[in-house]
């Protein structure tokens, strides 16, 4: 694929990640990522046969994205403990989690609802398996046993998604702000930092 294949492949991806946090996978069709992208409906066959193949493209650009946030909070200190309150305060750079909710959590719920396949199921996972392995990475490096760390990377990526659903319910900032202090709160108890 030449360099304007790769550029009009990278404006459907980025087309179709935007309508499928915005409107939702299932709300999505070729029709408005083709409005989206001013790119002939007919020309998207030639990148993706499928909507899922445009699924596969948007998740694995998700997974690229999640990692440089994860590469942020590595670089932010070379302490565990002060990458994990990085990755905690995350949600609250974003603007849009207060209007869509969480990207990979609501495209993971609506997922779930409609896609009955093993295949699809990686599309669920695949970004809370990044921000999994990460966080129970960072636990190990604070001296937490390896199935212990794996729940407590679980137990704070639930949190997580707990606060931004319900503030995203809500709209409601302050209340984002301060779930996030109470989950800085109970990591530190957690890990008796």
């Amino acid at each position: 694929m030449g360099t304007k294949g790769n550029i009009n492949r990278q404006r459907i991806v980025e087309a179709a990640d935007r309508l499928f946090y915005v409107r939702g996978y299932n709300q999505t069709s070729f029709s408005d990522i083709s409005d989206a992208t001013g790119l002939p409906r007919g020309n998207f066959y030639y990148y993706f046969k499928t909507k899922e193949d445009i699924l596969d493209a948007v998740v694995e650009s998700r997974v690229e994205g999640f990692s440089q946030m994860l590469e942020s909070c590595m670089q932010v200190a070379a302490d565990p403990y002060a990458r994990l309150q990085a990755f905690v305060r995350m949600p609250l750079q974003s603007e849009q989690v207060l209007q869509y909710g969480c990207p990979i959590g609501t495209l993971s719920a609506e997922l779930c609802k409609t896609q009955s396949q093993d295949t699809s199921r990686a599309h669920m996972t695949a970004v809370f398996d990044l921000l999994r392995h990460w966080c129970a990475a960072q636990f190990v490096a604070l001296g937490v046993a390896g199935t212990r760390a794996d729940q407590l990377a679980m137990d704070l990526i639930a949190r997580m998604q707990g606060v931004v659903l319900l503030a995203s319910i809500y709209n409601d900032r302050e209340f984002l702000q301060r779930a996030s202090t109470d989950i800085q709160a109970w990591l530190a108890l957690v890990i008796k930092h």
